[in-house]
């Protein structure tokens, strides 16, 4: 029995491995250009005895019971001590689009729902399971559940590219050769993370084309790919299960997050320009610039000593370059007077604002520009408020010391009484002002979630994109920007529920070229939010000019940090007359493929953008020589 599904270029064709009587499963047998399937999977190079023929198969997803010497996607544990499952095919269900196949485990107590979805104007293949407890009465563990596996023939060992950096050094391009083995990534942050984003792009030595996993999720996550002697490389991803068991109680369905492949025959940077065409395709206001508009953002130019006189003068000057969105960063709320108290308690902060944000929010939008705020929901200071009337709200492990960072800790979304509260700060926030750009910011990770036989994190997740699809729902002209420290809550599902992502902490240009470089190996540049300031870098602190800061920027999203108090006429000139190009190639910019040469850590460098209509190509280079070269002229801002 075999299913072939076809994306828009290639095909993906998945068969029923085992006979009746025997584990059955899911494999895959074709992976790739569409009518290239000649056979079955190749034969493993080597064969040895220790292995089971669901060790040696490229199962699509495998258990414990079913898999025995290599990894499996599913760990089981039934509460009478049984251990494992062993399916059995019972059904499937087919549209040109859509792959449903059933499985029922051999105790009578499980059914697994493996789900394939393809669409024909993208080659992203999208998969995940529902597991589902059908007895009455019996609980059942799962230890690990994630969402698929997916498979390349390696016979001689595979390349695996990822990102990886810490807090404003994110994406950094790894590549690491494996040819026996386990290479696992992820997050136990409670969030996506900063030390690795969930994507992963495998090259295989002498072949030209690449594939690429990713996996929509914005908890704690993990991706394992292990090579076997045989040649088999399978990469895994789904929820973390370190800090993960789902209790499946009787007739409860547990549904992974989704998990992306994709084939390209034009290698690692094809499959990043298919990535691109998918997270806008299914963000239906990707290309829309009413939600990427060119923000300024005070934060750089104040900190936390904010002034309604002086955000006002910086917000004339914006307006004068350009800018179509004004944004009020930390502080305008509480006591925010510092890091230390405040977070929380969003109320206007009187001292700063004395007559409230409106008479500020409408001078801003009397200007032309778009008013915005920053929040961080999730966090809360110790001394503020709403840690005073709800110490029940946070994360905590009994009665130990509370973990706080940035004299900081976090709600917990999976509770009712926190997303209620939440939601309704966001409404009275929403109404009350103009405010149409919100930044989304938790400039921590989650610590003492509680017990590790739990899914707090899954809990959180689902609570944060309940509150995001209240904002699509209710506020749906509202821009969302997705933070967290910089660039620690970049994913698929983000990009699919936020308009921009803010990249990273780090706005030194030179740092930056090499952060972008690795963002846009995996998200789109219509994500990619980039500010111009006038900070050096902290690894690369050597002086640029201002065209090489602000083609940096105009990379993605366009902004602007700096303190536009300090620019004389003629910077404020040049900026504006960026501005002004920026939104003639905009178009082009946010939704060309992109191509790349050379490398941000060599002499030249250059990023081309194509569509039908029109090429982009920006230039930078070490001697701070800085072009945006279009199909029809070169220019130097």
């Amino acid at each position: 029995m075999h299913w072939t599904l076809r994306t828009a270029t290639s095909e993906y064709v998945v068969g029923l491995f085992g006979e009746t009587g025997s584990p059955q499963a899911l494999a895959l047998e074709y992976w790739g250009a569409a009518g290239g399937a000649t056979g079955p999977w190749p034969k493993p190079a080597i064969r040895y005895s220790y292995e089971t023929p669901a060790d040696l198969a490229p199962l699509e997803y495998a258990s414990n019971g079913t898999r025995h010497v290599h990894r499996s996607e599913l760990l089981v544990e039934h509460d009478d001590g049984l251990s494992g499952a062993v399916w059995t095919y019972v059904s499937h269900e087919q549209s040109a689009t859509e792959l449903a196949v059933l499985f029922r485990d051999d105790t009578g107590r499980l059914e697994l729902v493996q789900h394939v979805l393809v669409r024909p104007d993208s080659d992203v293949v999208e998969r995940w399971v529902d597991v589902r407890n059908v007895s009455t009465d019996h609980e059942v563990r799962l230890g690990r559940v994630l969402s698929a596996a997916w498979s390349v023939h390696a016979p001689d060992g595979a390349v695996l590219h990822y990102p990886a950096g810490s807090w404003s050094h994110e994406f950094g391009p790894e590549a690491v050769p494996l040819r026996q083995g386990v290479l696992q990534i992820g997050s136990r942050y409670g969030v996506t993370g900063h030390l690795h984003a969930p994507a992963m792009t495998v090259t295989v030595p002498g072949r030209a084309d690449a594939f690429g996993v990713q996996l929509a999720w914005s908890g704690s996550w993990t991706i394992a790919a292990e090579a076997d002697p045989g040649g088999l490389l399978r990469v895994s991803a789904g929820i973390d299960d370190e800090t993960t068991t789902v209790r499946l109680t009787p007739g409860r369905t547990f549904t992974t997050p989704r998990s992306w492949g994709v084939w390209s025959p034009d290698g690692e940077w094809g499959v990043a320009r298919a990535w691109h065409r998918h997270q806008r395709l299914v963000n239906p206001r990707a290309t829309d610039p009413y939600h990427r508009p060119i923000v300024y953002n005070s934060w750089f130019a104040t900190r936390f000593d904010l002034r309604a006189d002086h955000q006002l003068e910086l917000a004339r000057t914006a307006a004068e370059l350009g800018v179509e969105a004004f944004v009020i960063d930390d502080g305008w709320f509480g006591t925010r007077s510092s890091d230390r108290s405040g977070l929380g308690d969003w109320t206007v902060r009187r001292d700063a604002f004395p007559d409230g944000l409106l008479p500020l929010a409408t001078a801003v939008t009397e200007l032309g520009m778009r008013f915005g705020l920053w929040v961080e929901l999730e966090g809360v200071n110790l001394d503020s408020d709403l840690y005073r009337a709800h110490p029940d709200w946070v994360y905590r492990v009994g009665d130990r010391p509370l973990v706080t960072m940035r004299h900081q800790t976090v709600l917990n979304l999976g509770l009712t009484a926190v997303r209620s509260h939440l939601a309704g700060v966001l409404r009275r926030l929403l109404t009350e002002l103009p405010i149409t750009y919100l930044k989304w910011d938790l400039n921590r990770p989650i610590t003492d979630p509680g017990p590790a036989d739990s899914e707090w994190s899954v809990a959180h997740t689902e609570g944060y994109y309940g509150l995001l699809r209240l904002l699509r729902d209710e506020f749906p002209h509202v821009t969302v920007e997705a933070c967290a420290g910089g660039g620690g809550r970049v994913d698929t599902a983000v990009a699919e529920l936020a308009d921009v992502v803010w990249t990273s902490d780090e706005t030194g240009p030179r740092d930056r070229l090499v952060i972008q470089d690795g963002f846009l190996r995996a998200f789109g540049a219509h994500l990619m939010s980039g500010w111009v300031t006038d900070l050096p870098g902290s690894r690369f602190p050597e002086p640029v000019s201002d065209g090489f800061r602000l083609v940096t920027s105009m990379a993605g999203v366009l902004g602007f940090g700096a303190d536009l108090g300090t620019w004389d006429a003629a910077r404020r000139k040049a900026a504006a007359d960026a501005v002004a190009l920026y939104k003639e190639l905009r178009p082009v910019l946010l939704t060309g493929d992109v191509h790349v040469h050379g490398s941000p850590r060599s002499g030249e460098y250059a990023l081309e953008y194509v569509t039908p209509q029109r090429s982009v190509k920006l230039v930078w280079a070490a001697s701070d020589a800085d072009v945006i070269v279009t199909d029809r002229e070169g220019i130097t801002p």
